[in-house]
């Protein structure tokens, strides 16, 4: 009996080690799902040439906001696109997805280290939130 009950300290979190492992089929589809949003943000750039990153961007010219898994994408002309990494959080915004972005700011202005939250489109409910790193501009040259 005490043997038992010293090895569950070490018992207990090996279980939700285990709990938290995908099946093959789960990361296969993973795996799919990420290069999926790769080519899909590859297609969004093509054609559009990197800049100087910018901690700042101003919120009001934008006219679209896209999720590529962690990577967002600031459409603010066919032209010109800001793109932001984040560690992630802020996934399945725009395009076919059901979160709408949520940002609040009394400068009118989005910057590197604010943090954005998603909501869920019908139900309202919170979803995720994440932090931008800087703005890189894309611009269309010529």
């Amino acid at each position: 009996m005490m043997r038992i009950v010293t090895l569950l300290p070490v018992l207990i979190p090996m279980a939700g080690l285990s709990a938290c492992t995908l099946t093959p089929a789960q990361k296969a589809q993973v795996e799919q799902r990420v290069q999926t949003e790769r080519a899909d943000l590859d297609k969004a750039l093509r054609g559009l040439t990197p800049g100087a990153p910018t901690q700042c961007i101003s919120q009001y010219r934008t006219q679209q906001v896209r999720s590529y898994g962690p990577t967002i994408v600031y459409t603010v002309s066919p032209r010109l696109k800001y793109v932001s990494r984040t560690a992630g959080g802020c996934s399945d915004v725009g395009g076919s997805g059901n979160n709408i972005f949520v940002t609040r700011t009394t400068t009118g202005q989005l910057c590197s280290g604010d943090i954005a939250q998603t909501v869920d489109r019908t139900s309202g409910f919170f979803t995720g939130s994440c932090s931008f790193d800087e703005f890189v501009p894309y611009r269309k040259q010529g």
